[in-house]
């Protein structure tokens, strides 16, 4: 086999790596490599510098590196060339000695000259170095497409983040907004001169409960506003009842946080009635009540 060293140097190798040569050549290279551990060995320095620069895109280039790597790129170019150029002058003033007129002196043998193929000296450099220079551009394309993708994924990771963010306020803006309307119509309902408060007394089966039903003759809307009941075991809730001729009609059940005492709350509309009156039903209610009466209040004419 011919030099290792100046089969590694010939730029085969670089094409190899980039996927330029044909089947051929590729099957060439493999067989050499697999018998030659320095080939084999610089082969897959290549491949690893390629894969390395390819997966460390969140590195930025130094400043300055593509100037200086293409200066000695063309460095190397400028020197076979001026070398080629040198040989090529000698080649030709051996020629112009050779072709003038014969010295007299018969002695004298012709020489015989020979020209100077210039096209294996300057193509093997040549070719490696336009390699060296591919590979090189190509490294720094990586690294600069891997940079962008990698600042493009962070600017995709914080819009979504923001966006997240955005959803967020806008869901807690929406409950302060609702709480706030709500806020408005007890104040409106508090103050307006069109409800009638109906003061609900605890019974003996419940003597600490305390609660008022505002209640609207006109426009039969029904509002229950807890100040104090007894907590309920579980499966139980509070529901309202609205006693009318005697007769008991379901005005709805409490909530847990009216329940509490923590809010007024809009119950059913009721069209007439003479008396109010809290029971404690399983939960969901019922069609009529069960006892024992909690508070009860009637409404005053």
């Amino acid at each position: 086999m011919e030099n290792i060293q100046q089969f590694i140097e010939s730029g085969i190798l670089e094409q190899y790596v980039l996927g330029e040569l044909t089947p051929a050549e590729q099957a060439d290279v493999e067989a050499k490599a697999a018998s030659h551990p320095e080939i084999r060995e610089e082969l897959q320095q290549m491949q690893a510098a390629l894969g390395f620069y390819a997966e460390a895109h969140a590195i930025t280039p130094p400043a300055g590196m593509r100037e200086r790597v293409l200066g000695n790129v063309m460095a190397q170019i400028a020197a076979p060339t001026s070398a080629l150029r040198a040989d090529v002058d000698a080649v030709a003033q051996v020629n112009t000695y050779s072709t003038s007129p014969a010295q007299p002196t018969s002695a004298t043998p012709e020489a015989v000259v020979r020209p100077l193929s210039s096209a294996p000296v300057a193509e093997p450099a040549t070719r490696s170095i336009w390699a060296m220079a591919a590979s090189v551009a190509l490294i720094l394309s990586l690294g600069a497409n891997g940079l962008l993708y990698s600042r493009w994924k962070e600017a995709s990771s914080d819009l979504v983040a923001l966006q997240n963010e955005q959803s967020r306020f806008a869901a807690t803006t929406q409950v302060v907004e609702k709480k706030l309307g709500e806020l408005r119509e007890e104040n409106q309902v508090l103050r307006s001169d069109e409800f009638r408060a109906v003061a609900l007394a605890g019974t003996k089966d419940a003597p600490t409960a305390r609660a008022r039903v505002l209640f609207n003759a006109a426009t039969h809307k029904v509002y229950v506003d807890v100040k104090s009941l007894p907590a309920l075991p579980a499966g139980k809730q509070y529901q309202l009842w609205a006693l009318d001729n005697g007769k008991p009609v379901d005005a709805g059940m409490l909530a847990a946080t009216t329940a509490a005492g923590e809010d007024i709350q809009l119950m059913k509309d009721i069209a007439s009635a003479q008396a109010f009156a809290v029971t404690v039903e399983p939960t969901g209610g019922s069609a009529s009540p069960t006892m024992p009466i909690q508070a009860m209040g009637a409404v005053s004419i």
